[in-house]
C-alpha cells in the first residue's frame, strides 16, 4: 500500500476548523510532510488520538519581516542578554524542549513520537532546522524549530529556558532569512507573543497564494 497522499485541494475545503484529510499514522512520513507544507498544509497531532489530522487553517497567521514590532522591553533584553545564536547545532534536543512545553489551554503536546521521528528525518534531509539560543557560560537557552517548505521557513513550535530565549532566537531567524531574500514567514497559527512582534492573519485564499508566488522564487533559506 503506497504511503503517499493525494491531498484535497485545501482551497476547496469548507471545515471551519481547516481539517484537509485524515490520515493512519504510517502517511506521517517525509514525503507527505514536505508535499504537504508545499501545499500550505501541516499536521497537527491530537494526543491519545489515534490519526494524523491535516490542517490549512481559514485564517492563517504571517509575520511580515517590513511588519515586525520589537518592543523597547525586548530591544533592551536583547543588548543585555549576552546570547549566541546557531542554526542546526543541535535539532533534536531544541524539539525535544519543545514537546515538554505546557501551554494555556492546551492538555500534553502535538509532538507526539511520531512527529518527533518524522521531523528529525526532515531535520536529516535539510528540509527542518532549527534555532538555538546559548547563554554565557554555554548553557541551552531556548530555540525553535519550522520546516523550509522550498524558500518559506514555517514555524512549528519555540521553548525557552531563560527568559525571553525563544523570542530572541525567532529575532536572529527573521535576520538570517531577511538576508537570504525571504520576507515573511509562515506562523501558522496566531499567539499572544507572534501577536506582539506584529503578526497577523490573513485569509487562506490569500496566504496560499503568498506561499506559490514565494515558491516560485526558490529561495535557498539555509
Amino acid at each position: 500500500m503506497s504511503c503517499i497522499i493525494d491531498f484535497p485541494n485545501p482551497r476547496f475545503s469548507e471545515d471551519i476548523e481547516g481539517v484537509i484529510c485524515v490520515s493512519e499514522t504510517e502517511f506521517l512520513n517525509p514525503e507527505n510532510l514536505m508535499h504537504a507544507y508545499r501545499q500550505g498544509i501541516f499536521p497537527w497531532m491530537v494526543e491519545n488520538y489515534p490519526y494524523v489530522p491535516w490542517f490549512c487553517p481559514p485564517e492563517r497567521a504571517v509575520l511580515e519581516f517590513d511588519e515586525l514590532h520589537v518592543p523597547r522591553s525586548l530591544r533592551k533584553a536583547r543588548d543585555k542578554s549576552g546570547f549566541t545564536f546557531t542554526i542546526d547545532k543541535c535539532f533534536v534536543r531544541v524539539i525535544a524542549n519543545c514537546a515538554k512545553v505546557r501551554r494555556r489551554g492546551q492538555y500534553g503536546t502535538w509532538i507526539t513520537q511520531d512527529v518527533f521521528d518524522n521531523y528529525a528525518r526532515l531535520h536529516s534531509l535539510g528540509c527542518a532546522h532549527s534555532i538555538e539560543a546559548w547563554d554565557a557560560d554555554g548553557n541551552l537557552a531556548g530555540g525553535l524549530y519550522g520546516v523550509d517548505a522550498g524558500g518559506v521557513f514555517c514555524g512549528e513550535s519555540m521553548f525557552h529556558l531563560q527568559p525571553n530565549a525563544s523570542k530572541l532566537s525567532l529575532l536572529f531567524l527573521v535576520e538570517h532569512l531577511k538576508e537570504r531574500g525571504a520576507t515573511w514567514l509562515d506562523v501558522q497559527v496566531m499567539t499572544p507573543h507572534m501577536k506582539i512582534l506584529g503578526a497577523k492573519e490573513i485569509d487562506r485564499e490569500d496566504f496560499l497564494d503568498k506561499l506559490e508566488t514565494t515558491l516560485s522564487l526558490e529561495l535557498k533559506l539555509f
